[in-house]
């Protein structure tokens, strides 16, 4: 498909002419004001007059370009970023034909296909999305979104617009494709007509009947937010997994929309947070993309197997607990474990391969993110990297080299008896590091059927993975390498200090094989993780203060206070130690206004509390004290007992606030381990106000919080960019 011709040349002629009529009349431009588009509340010939006033002046309309999509079952037209419109607006009109022209958006995570007028996602499967360059909209039916008319029809509309305008003929009425009338009045009354069911029946043409819809020229009329755009230099990648489920909030909404919002909440921080360093053009932005393991655990066929025995009765909960909590017993269980961590590994480095692909000057760090059961699962995979690689980054681009001859594609195909596809392969030039590459949806495209898809997929990334597992010893009688497994002693001390050399610290199962990263993340962040309870179950009391990650420096557990999943693993380091996890600042500053008000509170009744049984204890006694003969001699008894009764009482004031200050000041001593490189490893969120009125009732939506969260944002970007030199604006108190 070609791009819609320009309308320039009509342009200028509408313009000399109607530059021509100015002239003759004695109206020059300047005399025509059209900056308020709003018509005169005074009467209706002074809003005609005004409309034959500007009626003289052509301007051709500013096109915009949007994509379609699906929200709700319904379709949704989304405009793009100025940026990005500007970018397709001129490979669009740059005269060559839009066959083959593909343009990045989005900040590179979608592509779009001009000839095609599609937009595709570029790191994970996404239905595609229509593509239009919009330049004339209708009001919708049940909504006030505006949609787009198709580019054809825009473009006739526009023509008859430009005659209207040049010509000064209004009146006009124009037929759409779906038999609908456009009727154009003024420049600023202009209408869309719906047909009545049956009117035409008799074969007699559609009327002016029906409600009216508003038409529109131009997005610069329409009401819709349009975004100037994402910097583009990207400062660091982090991967974000997500946790049990295909829906990762209450909205039952994707991994990727949740990490979109996630990203939109960094952009803003950026601004209002490091505005200084993009002033000085420090930073650029932090790049987020999400790992999907749900979709390739549950197409290897177990949901046909769990369907088979599961009963009928209540379906929609048995259905919602097939999909969604038995992701968690899959991840106990030696066979759908290995598919998981295959998978997350997998996808991981695949991602980050293209990525640097698509982003050849990208210098910056990697860190990783999960939500739930996909911390645990990066937990598991990061206790298990080894750092004895030397530089991975020299040995990712040949993973084999030290695996000896390998097989061929050929040589795999006729393994799993799918020879006869090895023709198409050889067709479209598809080696082993191009396959490595491939998703289900480029096998499908060149004609891969469903079934020989699966096992291709499945062979090589099992044996991609398995070859970054590192083996120095031949397996054992079992068929289990025992070299891979650390011992627990590197790990964690057992309660009674008898270590078991062949547990596995990860998930407690030796029959696992952990796939090897191509790169060394910085910082691993979990939201609203189990790992502290996984650990526990799995008979881990310790873990050894000296132990920290292979291959990662930094490791966050953050959690909001009402998070049922949520657990805390500073206290599997120093059990006997009691203390409160660090308060993570509010993104505003300072604490929430209702925490500060309940500290104070508490610390009044305190104070009242110290009060009443000073009072009491003098009162007490002073009744159980023997009368003395000598009154003086009693009065300065009273005096000599009140005198350390005040005393005690008037530093407890003093003593509250100096013991809060220290207990402050006493918490950074406390030695949690190398596991985040000395620093603290717990950070607890402030609930809201509303939130703190029923813990049970805000439970759910707790686990579910973090991917609005600019409070859990904020302490992401401060990590991250505090290993680069870059602080905050304001330290948040």
């Amino acid at each position: 498909m070609s791009c819609p011709p320009q309308r320039g040349q009509e342009s200028v002629k509408g313009s000399e002419v109607a530059r021509e009529r100015n002239v003759i009349s004695g109206i020059t431009p300047e005399t025509v004001d059209l900056s308020d588009p709003s018509p005169s509340p005074n009467s209706c010939s002074s809003f005609e007059l005004i409309d034959m006033d500007a009626g003289s002046l052509y301007e051709p309309v500013s096109p915009h370009w949007f994509y379609c999509k699906v929200i709700d079952s319904k379709e949704t037209w989304i405009p793009f970023n100025s940026e990005d419109s500007q970018q397709l607006e001129e490979a669009c009109s740059s005269g060559k034909d839009c066959n083959g022209k593909v343009v990045p958006t989005d900040g590179g995570r979608y592509d779009v296909h001009l000839g095609e007028r599609m937009r595709y996602a570029v790191y994970w499967d996404e239905q595609a999305s229509e593509v239009r360059r919009c330049t004339w909209f209708y009001k919708g039916d049940k909504d006030n979104k505006y949609v787009p008319y198709s580019e054809s029809f825009s473009q006739v509309l526009e023509e008859t617009y430009m005659l209207a305008v040049t010509q000064d003929d209004w009146k006009k009425k124009l037929e759409s494709p779906n038999r609908e009338i456009i009727v154009l009045h003024n420049p600023k009354l202009m209408v869309h007509y719906q047909p009545v069911a049956g009117s035409d029946e008799w074969g007699s043409t559609p009327t002016e009947q029906g409600r009216p819809r508003t038409v529109k020229r131009g997005v610069e009329n329409i009401s819709v937010d349009i975004h100037c755009g994402e910097p583009l230099q990207i400062d660091h990648l982090v991967f974000v997994v997500h946790g049990i489920g295909p829906a990762c909030d209450l909205r039952f909404r994707s991994i990727v929309q949740c990490v979109n919002d996630f990203r939109s909440v960094s952009l803003n921080l950026l601004q209002t947070h490091f505005k200084k360093a993009q002033e000085n053009q420090q930073i650029g932005r932090i790049e987020f993309l999400p790992v999907n393991w749900h979709s390739p655990l549950h197409s290897t066929g177990v949901d046909v197997d769990l369907q088979r025995i599961t009963l009928p009765s209540i379906n929609r909960l048995r259905h919602f607990t097939n999909d969604t909590i038995l992701d968690v017993f899959f991840y106990n269980s030696p066979t759908y474990c290995q598919t998981i961590v295959d998978t997350v590994a997998s996808e991981m480095n695949r991602i980050y391969i293209l990525f640097l692909q698509r982003n050849p000057d990208f210098k910056g760090g990697v860190s990783i993110a999960g939500h739930s059961l996909g911390s645990l699962i990066l937990f598991d995979i990061l206790t298990n990297q080894k750092d004895s690689l030397g530089d991975i980054d020299s040995k990712k681009d040949s993973p084999n080299m030290d695996q000896g001859d390998t097989p061929t594609i050929e040589e795999d195909l006729k393994k799993l008896q799918l020879s006869e596809f090895f023709s198409i392969f050889e067709k479209e030039k598809i080696d082993k590091k191009a396959l490595a590459l491939c998703t289900d949806k480029d096998l499908q495209e060149i004609g891969i059927p469903l079934g020989p898809r699966k096992k291709i997929l499945n062979y090589f990334r099992t044996r991609e993975n398995s070859m970054g597992i590192i083996t120095s010893t031949p397996q054992s009688a079992s068929g289990l390498n025992m070299s891979n497994i650390p011992k627990e002693s590197e790990f964690c001390s057992s309660a009674d200090g008898t270590g078991n050399d062949y547990l596995d610290v990860g998930i407690g199962q030796v029959s696992v094989k952990y796939p090897r990263l191509i790169y060394k993340p910085e910082i691993f962040f979990a939201f609203g993780s189990p790992i502290g309870m996984f650990l526990t179950v799995r008979g881990l009391k310790r873990i050894d203060p000296n132990y920290k990650f292979p291959t990662c420096k930094g490791f966050f557990n953050i959690y909001h206070p009402f998070d049922p999943v949520a657990y805390r693993i500073e206290p599997m380091v120093v059990p006997g130690v009691e203390f409160e996890p660090m308060l993570i600042p509010h993104h505003k500053g300072r604490k929430r206004m209702h925490l500060e008000l309940r500290e104070g509170l508490t610390r009044m009744s305190m104070d009242l509390k110290n009060n009443l049984l000073g009072s009491l204890r003098m009162a007490w006694k002073s009744f159980t004290r023997t009368p003395d003969p000598v009154l003086q001699s009693s009065e300065t008894t009273e005096e000599t007992e009140a005198e350390p009764v005040s005393s005690s009482e008037k530093p407890s004031d003093v003593n509250t606030e100096e013991t809060s200050e220290a207990v402050k000041e006493e918490v950074p001593p406390i030695n949690v381990g190398m596991l985040n490189g000395g620093q603290r490893i717990d950070y607890v969120l402030q609930e809201k106000p509303i939130e703190s009125f029923n813990e049970y009732l805000f439970a759910l939506q707790s686990h579910l919080c973090y991917w609005e969260s600019e409070d859990t944002v904020l302490l992401v970007l401060k990590e991250i960019y505090q290993t680069q030199g870059i602080f905050l604006d304001q330290p948040l108190q």
